[in-house]
This record gives C-alpha cells, structure tokens and sequence, in this order.
C-alpha cells in the first residue's frame, strides 16, 4: 500500500486531448510561428520600428522573448541584448507580455536612445 506522501508527490497527468484538437492547437502553432518570422525579417530590414512593438505588442508576440526579439534588431547581437536587459533589470528568458511596466518604459526608451 502506497503511502500518503507518496500519492501526493505524484504529478497531476495533462488531460487528453482529441486528435481534433492536437490538429487545432497544431495549427495555432505554426501560424504564431509563421507571424513572429516575419516579424523578425520585418525587424531586421527596418519595417517595423522595435519601440511601437514593445509598447503595443501583437497577441501573437505576447509570449515571445524579449531577448530574441531583440536580437532581430539591427547590429544587436547577443552581448549587447544581454547588456541592454541588464540595464533595464529584465532575465533574458521573460516574454514580451510578462514585462511589468516599469520594465517596458525602460527598455522602450533605451531603445528610443539607440
């Protein structure tokens, strides 16, 4: 007979999820994905500047990284994307819309400075 602590340390299994809806969730995937590429290209040739996005980011972006949306700025590379999050007191692996808004202002109005 298992004991108490024993039942408890078990994790709660996902539930099950239909081939219907694996499809679905599939699809939502790939088209975020999609969006988010050619948001970077978009980033990199100069289309759309990085400051509007980080004030009023798409949905689709909500849960990017802050770190990789940045590294598709133009002459940012890693050293100075992780200098800049620094700066701003933001870890490397938080997403767009987990930014508080002190973070926010901070990194838009350094990126405004550049």
């Amino acid at each position: 007979m298992p004991l108490a602590s024993e039942q408890l340390s078990k994790p709660a299994a996902a539930p099950e999820r239909s081939y219907v809806q694996r499809m679905e969730a599939l699809q939502r995937a790939n088209h975020i994905r999609t969006r988010r590429a050619q948001l970077k290209r978009d980033l990199k040739a100069g289309r759309q500047p990085i400051d509007e996005l980080l004030l009023a980011p798409p949905e689709f972006l909500e849960t990017a990284k802050v770190f990789d949306l940045l590294l598709a700025v133009p002459k940012y590379g890693r050293v100075k994307v992780n200098k800049i999050l620094t700066q701003c007191k933001i870890s490397p692996s938080k997403t767009v819309g987990g930014l508080s808004e002190r973070q926010r202002r901070e990194l838009v109005a350094f990126m405004r400075r550049r």
